[in-house]
């Protein structure tokens, strides 16, 4: 190890837990050009951050995020707050010098993502880094499947089917979070999840999504006002009720650049599904599925084989010879969703370690950004075909 990179967190909830806890193994089970060092923690409740600060393994805690990425003592900025506030702190962050990891989805609009685009690559001349945290690319069958189609084994992509199927809102009773707020969430199931499986299928297939009709929908448009600004475990206060300013469930049409058609669907109402994110794509020559409930394992059906022998067969993804598996468990032994951060932690710390760009870039994060806005557009208006311009383009005006 040639040196520390300081972390400095602003969020402490259910992402700011997992990141933490991917900052606090990565150096133990890979060996990287420079270590992390968990500094400090930023919140906006002191008692609250103060414990977490205590539990999640950081040195420090403060209140104040201006104060955090002002301070000499930290090099990287990992952004893990609402979506309403990534814009913000990125831009300070970037400007004041420090590598920047920021939660998905980049931000709640084009506009504020272009901004981040912008800093990033005014920082970038200095020599500062910025990655978008996508972190279900990090999933070792995932990142198979990547080389499936790379490798041509699949030949031709034809269809991509991506879905993303949570339930955690289904009963009306549940209250008004945040992310069921447009001004802090930016979407609903569009942004949270969906944002995971347009990222995951233009990064598996290396091609991105030209163009989108859509429809969106909200099924509970009141809620109870919660207790406290709090996530999957809210309660109601009982002081009333108030209005859904996202969408609970949002499906769309697709076609990619290669010539492939798609179709996506995100959801919080798929009653009975916790955490269902499943991708396949069908190919001139062969099929390979991604189901994220058996995240160590992929489908794959390879049409050159003798016909006698062809049906769809399953590989293990969990031998040292597959990405990200070499630091972990003897061949077999399978691995769960936390260490999905891990490897993204892993990947920003090579990247900024050995003084490269990493991925997804800022303007990776745009393209998807893009992405969502074009889907509610269309949804806005009767499910028009509507394009998606690139995302260096936008980049360029």
């Amino acid at each position: 190890m040639s040196r520390e990179l300081r972390i400095g967190m602003i969020g402490y909830a259910f992402m700011g837990a997992a990141h933490s806890q991917a900052w606090r193994t990565v150096n133990r089970v890979y060996d990287l050009p420079v270590r992390a060092r968990m500094v400090a923690v930023c919140g906006r409740d002191e008692s609250k951050v103060a414990a977490a600060a205590v539990r999640l393994g950081w040195e420090e805690h403060t209140t104040d995020w201006r104060e955090l990425v002002a301070r000499d003592d930290i090099d990287v900025i990992d952004v893990c707050t609402p979506g309403d506030s990534h814009a913000e702190i990125a831009i300070a962050a970037l400007a004041a010098g420090k590598h920047v990891l920021c939660e998905k989805p980049l931000a709640n609009s084009v506009d504020e993502a272009r901004a981040m685009v912008a800093a990033a690559e005014r920082a970038r001349a200095a020599g500062v880094r910025s990655m978008c945290g996508f972190n279900y690319r990090r999933t070792p069958a995932a990142a198979v499947m990547r080389q499936l189609v790379e490798s041509g084994r699949l030949g031709v992509i034809r269809h991509v089917r991506a879905v993303y199927l949570q339930d955690w809102i289904v009963d009306p009773q549940f209250p008004l979070v945040w992310r069921l707020q447009k001004e802090k969430a930016g979407s609903g199931a569009l942004g949270d999840i969906g944002a995971h499986i347009v990222d995951l299928t233009q990064f598996v297939t290396g091609q991105r999504i030209t163009g989108v009709s859509a429809l969106t929908e909200t099924f509970v448009k009141e809620r109870p006002l919660p207790s406290a600004a709090a996530g999957l475990a809210a309660e109601a206060d009982g002081s009333g009720t108030g209005p859904v300013t996202v969408d609970d469930a949002a499906l769309f049409l697709a076609r990619l650049e290669g010539g492939a058609v798609a179709t996506y669907e995100a959801t919080r109402f798929a009653t009975g599904r916790k955490n269902g994110l499943r991708v396949e794509l069908n190919g001139s020559l062969g099929s390979v599925a991604f189901d994220f409930e058996r995240m160590n394992e992929l489908e794959f059906y390879d049409s050159t084989q003798p016909i006698q022998e062809q049906g769809f067969r399953r590989i293990l993804v969990t031998e040292p010879e597959h990405p990200y598996m070499e630091a972990w468990w003897p061949p077999g032994h399978a691995i769960g969703y936390e260490h999905t951060f891990t490897h993204e932690m892993r990947d920003f710390l090579e990247a900024v370690g050995t003084g490269v760009d990493p991925t997804p870039s800022f303007v990776d994060a745009l393209g998807v950004q893009l992405v969502l806005d074009a889907v509610t557009r269309s949804a806005e208006s009767d499910s028009a075909w509507t394009s998606v311009a690139p995302a260096l383009e936008q980049v360029a005006a």
